[in-house]
C-alpha cells in the first residue's frame, strides 16, 4: 500500500503540540514491524534540522514553495498522486485530495473560546474544519472530548471517527547534574497564549507569595502566542516579576532539566484537545496541578489536582497543597507514574496505521 503523509510539521525543529505529534507518529511508524509492507511518501517544503531516522520505505519528498504550500504545490501533487490513501496529521485537507484520506483533529478550542483567536484565523479555522469534517473519509480524534465536540459542532458522522490518544514523549538520556536555576520553582510548559491561561498562573503565583511567602520562582517555558501582550502586562504589573522567568523556546534537553527539578507542574488551560504536557510531567515524576476540564480529566485519570481554570485562588491553593504536603506530593507522583503506562507512541502509531490501511 502507498501512503502519502503531509509531513511538514514533523520536520520543524522547534516543535510544539501538533508538530510533536507528527514527529513522534512518523518516528514510531518507521519503527513498527507492521509498516514494513507499505511505502510512505513524506511531503514537506523543507527538512531542516531533523533527527528522524527513516528506513527505505519512508521516502521524503521535498517540494519548496514560498507561500500557500498546502493549498498550492502539495494540493496539486495530491491531485496527480496514485497513492492509496492520504494522511493529514493536522486539522485540514488540501484543496485536492484522494477519495481515501484520514485526518487527525486535535481539538476545537476555537469553538469554545472564539475570543481567544484573531478574527481572520478564527474564520479560517471554522470554515476549514467544517470542510474537513464533511470531506474526510476517516477522522482521528485525540480524545473522547474532541470526538464529542466534532459531533456537537459539526454534526460529524460518528461512524467515521476513531479516538486514538497521543503517546507520551520518552525521557531523554541527559545528565542533569545541576538544576537549571538555583532556587525552587513552579513550572509551566506550553505556548504563552491566552487560551493556556498563563495570566491566572501569574495571579496565583502572586497570591502564593503574599499569603504563604513561598521561596519559589515561577518558570514559564514556551514561545509567545496570541494574547501574549496581556500576559506580559500581567507579569510587568506583578510585585514578584523579578521572580518570574520566561525562557522562550528551549531544546528538549533543557526541558528535561526543568522538569527534573520542578517542585510542581502547573497547566490550567481553559480548553485542551489532549494535554500532552500533563503526561510528560507525570512520567518525569513531577506532581501536576491542572484544569478540571473533560479532556484533562479523561487523560489524567485522577493523577493530578484539578481546579476551575477561571479561579486563580483555587490554583494557588492547590499548588500550595503540593508544595506543603509531602503525602499529597507522593500520592500524585505515584498515581501519575501508573497513569502514563497507558500511553505509548508505538500504540498510537499502530492504531493509526490500522486506520490508514483498513
Amino acid at each position: 500500500m502507498i501512503i502519502n503523509i503531509h509531513a511538514k510539521a514533523a520536520f520543524k525543529y522547534e516543535r510544539t503540540g501538533v508538530e510533536e505529534y507528527a514527529y513522534q507518529l512518523i518516528k514510531h511508524l518507521a519503527m513498527a514491524d507492521e509498516a514494513r509492507k507499505h511505502t510512505f511518501f513524506l511531503y514537506t517544503p523543507r527538512v531542516g534540522r531533523s533527527d528522524l531516522y527513516l528506513p527505505r520505505n519512508f521516502i521524503v519528498k521535498k517540494m519548496y514553495s514560498p507561500f500557500f504550500w498546502t493549498r498550492g504545490v502539495f494540493s496539486l501533487k495530491m491531485l496527480l498522486s496514485s497513492a492509496d490513501v492520504l494522511f493529514m496529521p493536522t486539522n485540514f485537507l488540501p484543496i485536492f485530495y484522494p477519495k481515501k484520506n484520514v485526518v487527525t483533529i486535535h481539538g476545537l478550542e476555537f469553538e469554545h473560546y472564539p475570543e481567544m483567536y484573531p478574527n481572520d484565523l478564527l474564520s479560517y479555522l471554522k470554515s476549514s474544519t467544517k470542510r474537513t469534517v464533511s470531506s474526510a473519509s476517516k477522522i482521528i480524534a485525540v480524545s473522547q472530548e474532541t470526538r464529542n465536540d466534532l459531533i456537537k459542532f459539526y454534526n460529524a458522522d460518528a461512524k467515521k471517527i476513531t479516538v486514538v490518544r497521543h503517546g507520551v514523549n520518552p525521557q531523554i538520556a541527559y545528565h542533569h547534574k545541576y538544576p537549571p536555576i538555583d532556587e525552587k520553582y513552579i513550572l509551566f510548559v506550553g505556548r504563552l497564549e491566552k487560551k493556556k491561561n498563563v495570566r491566572n498562573i501569574v495571579k496565583a503565583f502572586d497570591a502564593l507569595k503574599e499569603k504563604y511567602k513561598i521561596p519559589h520562582k515561577l518558570v514559564l517555558v514556551g514561545k509567545p502566542g496570541f494574547g501574549y501582550h496581556e500576559i506580559e502586562d500581567e507579569i510587568n504589573s506583578s510585585l514578584n516579576k523579578q521572580n518570574i522567568i520566561r525562557t522562550g523556546y528551549i531544546s528538549h534537553e533543557e526541558k528535561e532539566s526543568f522538569f527534573k527539578y520542578a517542585d510542581v507542574f502547573v497547566f490550567p488551560p481553559f480548553y485542551q484537545g489532549f494535554g500532552m504536557p500533563v503526561l510528560e510531567a507525570q512520567l518525569r515524576q513531577v506532581p501536576v496541578v491542572t484544569s478540571n476540564i473533560p479532556s484533562i480529566t479523561e487523560i489524567a485519570d485522577g493523577g493530578t489536582l484539578q481546579v476551575d481554570p477561571a479561579s486563580a485562588e483555587q490554583l494557588a491553593e492547590k499548588i500550595y497543597a503540593v508544595i506543603s504536603d509531602k503525602n499529597t506530593r507522593n500520592h500524585l507522583i505515584e498515581r501519575g507514574l501508573e497513569n502514563v503506562k497507558k500511553y505509548s507512541w508505538f500504540k498510537c502509531a499502530k492504531e493509526t496505521l490500522d486506520i490508514l490501511t483498513s
